[in-house]
């Protein structure tokens, strides 16, 4: 096959965030995906705050080292489906009349109005019509996700400078669902808790859609923030006393000690679940899922901050649902291809929205 003859050239996930970027570049395995490159660099902090980037000469040398860096195959694409941050995104499910699909678009950019908080020429807008799980409707279902133009344009200016050509940008909560839920499709809301270095996502995905995302403060840096103020060790000492003992008590005095020093920041993490679920379930609609499908009965955990001994029992103890720790490569490999890959599954966790980036970039291949 002359790749450079496609029209659908081959591409890679980059995955950015505040502190790091990652990449994941998979390739055609029968009827399934594997593995091809991968790799990840720091960020220093400031040079992206909160999903702005602050600093872009630094962050394009950051992203030219990483591709040159990757372990496994080397790049021979400059092509790559990009993650934008979730802090300043906008999503909503709208309900629309069922208008020929020329009238659709200019009704839902219309209605986003009354929606996001800046005027329509301000952000990019993106849409796609959601089909229901259970019964026909009379309308259409339709999800909304929109960013602002000033957040979004210096990412395209970064990777353009950096040498490379975004075909298409995505944000983190899309491409996360996208690696974790089986087939893209559920038949009841699923809550996803992304626990990353500064902050954890909260996704619910019903139905073959995300309907609901936010952002809270508790992240896996908080914890070992907690861990170092409470014993009065270094950050790095901290680092290793999580790793080592999590939320596993029985283990010594240390790791009952490390412990108590969770337990604030994970009553708080188990307050605002309950908190977010109350509210989602509260105030869905449009879900169109069987009567006695329509609560949410499991979490799935993912991003670095999962990998905490013990933290799945926790949760499940304190919530009453199924806790299930992610699996990233559910949509990618099969079991046997899973049972072999030499990529350690809690490493796979981190790489959870750069997998889902990439899967998408070879489903557009399809």
């Amino acid at each position: 096959m002359l790749n450079f003859l496609s029209l659908k050239p081959e591409s890679f996930g980059l995955d950015i965030s505040d502190l790091s970027l990652k990449i994941i570049k998979l390739k055609k395995r029968g009827k399934k995906f594997d593995l091809s490159s991968f790799g990840e660099e720091k960020i220093k902090p400031g040079i992206i705050r909160g999903g702005e980037i602050k600093k872009e000469k630094e962050l394009i040398k950051i992203i030219q080292k990483a591709i040159r860096n990757v372990k496994g195959e080397k790049l021979k694409t400059n092509y790559l489906i990009a993650s934008l941050p979730e802090e300043k995104t906008f999503l909503q499910v709208i309900q629309m009349p069922r208008l020929p699909q020329e009238d659709l678009k200019s009704a839902v950019i219309y209605e986003t109005e009354n929606y996001i908080p800046l005027p329509i020429e301000e952000v990019y807008l993106d849409s796609q019509i959601v089909p229901p799980v259970y019964n026909h409707l009379d309308h259409y279902d339709v999800l909304i996700v929109a960013l602002p133009k000033k957040t979004v344009d210096p990412y395209l200016r970064c990777l353009k400078s950096a040498g490379l050509k975004p075909l298409a940008f995505e944000i983190e909560s899309s491409a996360t669902a996208r690696a974790l839920i089986k087939d893209e499709k559920t038949t009841s809301p699923v809550l996803i808790i992304d626990l990353g270095a500064t902050k954890t996502s909260f996704i619910i995905f019903s139905g073959y859609s995300l309907r609901f995302t936010s952002l809270i403060p508790v992240s896996s840096q908080s914890f070992t923030n907690a861990i170092s103020q409470t014993l009065k060790v270094s950050l790095n000492e901290a680092e290793k006393l999580k790793l080592k003992y999590g939320l596993i008590t029985k283990a010594s005095p240390k790791g009952r000690k490390v412990f108590d020093a969770l337990i604030p920041s994970l009553t708080d993490l188990v307050e605002q679940i309950k908190k977010y679920l109350d509210y989602y379930q509260t105030h869905t609609s449009h879900e169109h899922l069987p009567p006695s499908n329509r609560e949410a009965k499991k979490i799935i955990l993912c991003g670095g901050g999962a990998n905490l001994a013990g933290l799945s029992e926790f949760l499940s103890g304190q919530l009453n649902l199924e806790i299930e720790l992610g699996n990233p490569w559910v949509n990618i490999l099969s079991e046997k291809q899973k049972n072999s890959l030499k990529f350690p599954h809690e490493k796979s966790l981190n790489y959870t929205t750069a997998l889902g980036l990439a899967l998408r970039g070879l489903k557009k291949n399809d």
